[in-house]
């Protein structure tokens, strides 16, 4: 059980990063005046390829929440971010640039890392804590990820907000997804359909700061930060939300830091290349 779990997490970042791919090759600078607007999106969904990526990433939310129902949430973070090896040889392809040995040691480092996550990760005992401590992790991220839409044309409209201001609303996104499934297998279906509402909502602002941030923004700093943000923030935060025995983990937790660091630094290295970026800028775009 825990291998399908394993398996449909690496399934579902495949389907976002092929999406993101299609998204990429169809996408063209949206105009500076629709930014934090959602009629950027009617814009966006006149792109037939746009829309293709779009559903490709809707569909991977199917895998995303049984590898939730599965493996632990701190092994499907990262696992998440084992597709940026499919952008990374899309890209190759597309830009037609080199793999040098930077992006070589966050393809090793990803690999290592999600390896040493699912060998040092405690068994799947996850239990939510009381609603009040989850929903106030939630408002904290949310406020953040809508902090650009209230603070828009005031001095703080910088680029750096909506930078992190994407990366914690997927990150959030990501959260949402966690609960939604786990309410979904204990038949509570009112909490499930919130926490899948919270999501959606959540990932629409999130790909509005993004689109905004990669207009102010090159594209090689905007991916490491907001792929390291939504990735790894929810695992920081999930002694927060949830209670897990760490007890079981192997070694006392070494293998598990030490593969989440890893995965981490892969991430960053693997996303900063143009071949990875460009391609996500121009989904975004």
């Amino acid at each position: 059980m825990y291998a399908i779990g394993v398996a449909a997490a690496l399934l579902a970042s495949v389907l976002f990063n092929i999406g993101i791919a299609l998204q990429g090759l169809e996408a063209r600078a949206a105009p500076r005046r629709l930014e934090l607007r959602l009629a950027m999106f009617a814009l966006l969904l006149r792109r037939p390829r746009w829309v293709a990526g779009l559903l490709l990433g809707i569909i991977g939310i199917g895998p995303q929440v049984v590898a939730l129902d599965y493996a632990p949430f701190v092994v499907v973070q990262p696992a998440l971010a084992a597709g940026l090896l499919v952008l990374l040889v899309l890209g190759d392809r597309i830009f037609g640039e080199s793999v040098g040995p930077a992006e070589f040691a966050g393809v090793l480092a990803i690999i290592g890392g999600l390896a040493l996550v699912a060998f040092g990760a405690p068994s799947r005992n996850e239990t939510q804590r009381s609603l009040l401590v989850v929903v106030l992790v939630c408002l904290g991220l949310a406020v953040i990820a809508l902090a650009p839409f209230a603070l828009r044309g005031t001095r703080l409209d910088r680029a750096p907000l909506v930078i992190v201001a994407s990366g914690c609303g997927f990150g959030l996104t990501n959260i949402a997804t966690k609960l939604m499934s786990d309410a979904f297998s204990a038949g509570r279906l009112p909490a499930a359909a919130a926490w899948a509402s919270v999501g959606v909502v959540m990932g629409v602002a999130a790909t509005l700061t993004g689109m905004t941030a990669f207009q102010r923004s090159q594209a090689t700093t905007v991916v490491p930060v907001t792929t390291a943000v939504q990735t790894f923030v929810p695992i920081v935060l999930e002694p927060l939300f949830l209670r897990e025995s760490w007890a079981s983990a192997p070694l006392d937790g070494a293998p598990l830091v030490l593969g989440l660091v890893c995965a981490l630094l892969g991430s960053v290295l693997v996303s900063r290349t143009k071949a990875v970026s460009g391609l996500v800028a121009r989904a975004s775009s």
